[in-house]
This record gives structure tokens, sequence and C-alpha cells, in this order.
């Protein structure tokens, strides 16, 4: 009942940036929890940052915490990962995802809605 597009993915070099944004439409609630999740190749899939739409509380892993920043536009629908100083290990495809009165550590297992992934990759 809820439609995800990620968008903003890419090819960027060691220590570039990208932005990925979300777009949701559809049925919305106001206690779902958003986040962006990344499996690479031959891993399980990981949350890599969420955000309270109510409480604007945030989660990041250790992995990404002062590179990346979630955001949100609730006026627009949407989400944004604003990723700096990308770094190889950071290639996956990243999902754009949310859960129905879930907290802000939200993992894969209770997501409702998931949206297609758009492809990070960084090179050397």
């Amino acid at each position: 009942q809820v439609q995800l597009v990620e968008s903003g993915g890419g090819l960027v070099q060691a220590g570039g940036s990208l932005r990925l944004s979300c777009a949701a439409s559809g049925r919305t609630f106001s206690s779902y929890t958003m986040g962006w999740f990344r499996q690479a190749a031959g891993k399980e899939r990981e949350t890599v940052a969420a955000i309270s739409w109510s409480g604007g509380s945030t989660y990041y892993v250790d992995s990404v915490k002062g590179r990346f920043t979630i955001s949100r536009d609730n006026a627009k629908n949407t989400l944004y990962l604003q990723m700096n100083s990308l770094k190889p290990e950071d290639t996956a495809v990243y999902y754009c995802a949310g859960g129905y009165r879930v907290g802000v550590t939200i993992a894969p297992r209770e997501v409702d809605y998931w949206g297609q992934g758009t492809r990070v990759t960084v090179s050397s």
C-alpha cells in the first residue's frame, strides 16, 4: 500500500559524495520509522541509518557515523541519505524502507515496505 522509489545512486570515486533520495507514495501513517539499508555482494542486508518521522531520532551504523546523514522532508514525503567521504566498502545496493510502529533501530525483519534499491559503487 506504500510505494518507495529510490534514486541518486551511481559510480563515485573514493572520497566523493552522493545524495540518495526516496520518494514515498500511497498509504501513509504518522508512526513510520524510515531507514536506509544496504546489501553488498555476499553479505547480509544491514541497517545503515534510520529516522523516526514523528520524533526525529536517528540511528547510524558505526561504520558510517560522521560520514552519512539521514534526513526527511515530510511535506514532500521524501527521505534522503547524504553520503560523504565514501569508501569502497560502501559499495552495495541501497534500499529505502519503512516500518510501522518500529523503533529507530529498525532491523530488516521489521520492515513493512521496501523500495527497489539503487546501486552505489565506490571505486578506489
